[in-house]
């Protein structure tokens, strides 16, 4: 993102940096926090919304600054105006401020991440949003109110799907037609919960439930889900084919039929244990016989398929370039084009039994798996974003896909009307 640099370096020349505020202060969080304030010119993260003020206050004294408490939009904007960062609780005030530029989402949170949105959107302000599970169970319906409304909702660089929506874009450019976009993992385990993880989770200072949640396959299904809606892709069957593939994603265009990709429109997939990983790969094809020569003379192979992939994924690091994307040149890193393509659906991890309340994501109870929005709705699936509280009507065997028919649930959660908003908008 060449272009950034020097946009964000006049910013720094003029003194007029990005204000950022941040709602959310855990592991990532704070290593976003770091970048901002030690890395990034021409940007100030100028507060930060945690509900436990200890939290955000330790993510602004990690990267080397003292904080002020505030409790209000009032306190904060004037707080702001000394230029001292700032923490409160209410991530509602934070967003009534007159000095913040961008929000950066980086809660995981579904109903919470839904609110604050919604409440970004309505008061005009751009969103990046690490929010991958958001984004999969409401994030078309989101991308339009925010296209009406003229504000900039956008996912992240630097976490996969970013990273994948940057690449599918850099191979349209060379007009290579993306049919495959995957991501690289290192581990693939449905069964994994807080437990198995916590020694992992203790070594790198995460919480149990986030580590779970991307041994089990369900933040992946979630990430793959958002890119598949932003680029028009679909699955080729329930869950992807997630192969295990110890090879370099390089060979990975022997593996696909590519008439079936053709047929499909373009599919999200993913591979356990290739080589480079953790990063992502786009396979596409090139319809110019003219340019299948030159592509093979870079060292393409001779097609049809041809491998592009980034090694590597640099999470909150690349982040800052979504926001200088999002409040300078109006440019989304990942947004949804328009009706959903994929959904993340919720699957038992164990035997449930009826009147059980579903416990959280990367939890004990279910994990995720995605599946093309035609069958989703076809079979009445309950979404995984959803899940998260409802309460079993019957007993469900391990590993089975849950629907609407079987829980209640909770009452007066806005996540459930803007599904039901999203149901109605697209497919009405």
């Amino acid at each position: 993102m060449l272009i950034i640099d020097t946009a964000l370096r006049r910013r720094e020349e003029e003194n007029r940096p990005i204000r950022v505020g941040m709602i959310g202060s855990g592991f990532m969080g704070r290593g976003l926090a770091n970048q901002i304030v030690n890395s990034v010119p021409g940007m100030r993260l100028v507060a930060i919304a945690n509900r436990t003020l200890a939290n955000g206050r330790r993510a602004f004294t990690e990267a080397g600054l003292e904080p002020t408490v505030v409790e209000d939009a009032s306190a904060l904007d004037h707080a702001i105006e000394k230029g001292e960062p700032a923490v409160l609780q209410d991530a509602f005030e934070l967003l009534k401020s007159v000095h913040v530029d961008c929000i950066v989402d980086v809660t995981g949170a579904v109903e919470f991440g839904a609110r604050i949105t919604v409440a970004a959107i309505e008061r005009g302000l751009p969103v990046v949003t690490m929010n991958a599970e958001l984004d999969a169970t409401v994030g078309p319906l989101l991308a339009v109110r925010a296209k009406a409304a003229g504000v900039v909702l956008t996912g992240a660089d630097g976490d996969q799907p970013g990273v994948q929506g940057n690449l599918i874009r850099f191979v349209q450019g060379l007009g290579v037609t993306p049919l495959v976009a995957g991501n690289v993992k290192g581990l693939q385990d449905p069964y994994r919960n807080p437990t198995t993880q916590k020694a992992f989770a203790e070594r790198w200072g995460q919480d149990p439930a986030m580590v779970t949640s991307f041994a089990d396959g369900t933040k992946i299904s979630f990430e793959q889900a958002i890119v598949a809606n932003a680029f028009g892709l679909t699955v080729p069957k329930r869950g992807m084919y997630g192969r295990d593939h110890a090879g370099h994603v390089d060979e990975l265009t022997e593996a696909y039929d590519i008439d079936e990709l053709r047929e499909l429109g373009g599919i999200i997939d993913y591979v356990v244990g290739s080589r480079p990983g953790p990063g992502v790969y786009v396979l596409g094809t090139h319809d110019d016989p003219k340019q299948r020569h030159y592509l093979e003379l870079y060292k393409l192979g001779k097609g049809p398929l041809y491998s592009f992939y980034t090694p590597y994924h640099l999470c909150h690091f690349e982040v800052p370039n979504s926001v200088a994307r999002a409040v300078d040149f109006a440019d989304a890193a990942l947004v949804p084009a328009g009706a959903p393509k994929v959904d993340v659906v919720t699957t038992a991890k164990r035997d449930l039994r009826a009147g059980q309340v579903l416990d959280g994501l990367g939890e004990y109870d279910t994990y995720g798996v995605a599946e093309s929005t035609p069958v989703t709705r076809a079979e009445n699936l309950l979404p995984m974003g959803v899940a998260v509280g409802c309460t079993l009507l019957r007993d469900v065997a391990k590993d089975e896909v849950l629907t609407y028919a079987d829980v209640t649930l909770p009452p007066g959660r806005l996540i459930d009307q803007l599904r039901e908003e999203q149901e109605k908008l697209f497919f009405s």
